[in-house]
């Protein structure tokens, strides 16, 4: 007990290792809501009648990779792309999924600047992916999964920059 009084720090995880954490946990939460790493490269749809229509865009397969684009079915009307969305890329043999990229339409250094500091980037990735987290727990409570999603035949009209 003294151990813990005498360095607290011990019992926390860094930054970087709660980061690593939450990357697991939001593959886990992925995997069981919509099994992407089983699916096709191609557009999907999940709706349970909330009216509120998910998307999800596996857009790249690779060995141990896959990119997909995740987004509800409606725009904004500033920026015309779907809002809230997420680039998200999941790591099948880590194990891992982490949101790289939650600003429809602009790239990093267009939210954070030319050149952020490694504490700027890290407190980015930690809000994008406790974002993904929160939603995935919200889109589960909402009855959407892998028996409510539907491949698309056509492409999404709407690209990310």
């Amino acid at each position: 007990m003294s151990e813990i009084l005498d360095r607290p720090t011990s019992v926390l995880p860094s930054r970087f290792g709660y980061l690593m954490g939450l990357y697991t946990e939001n593959y886990a939460r992925l995997a069981r809501l919509f099994a992407p790493h089983r699916l096709e490269a191609g557009h999907y749809a999940s709706d349970p009648g909330d009216g509120l229509q998910v998307h999800m865009h596996v857009l790249e397969r690779h060995r141990y990779t896959l990119e997909l684009d995740l987004s509800y079915g409606f725009v904004d009307e500033r920026t015309g792309l779907p809002t809230p969305s997420a680039q998200l890329r999941m790591y099948t043999d880590a194990k891992q999924a982490e949101a790289w990229h939650c600003e429809p339409g602009r790239h990093l250094w267009q939210v954070l600047g030319p050149f952020p500091e490694a504490r700027t980037v890290m407190q980015h990735r930690l809000r994008m992916n406790s974002f993904l987290n929160r939603w995935l727990e919200y889109l589960a409570d909402q009855g959407h999964s892998i028996g409510t999603l539907q491949r698309i035949d056509e492409t999404p009209k709407v690209r990310y920059a």
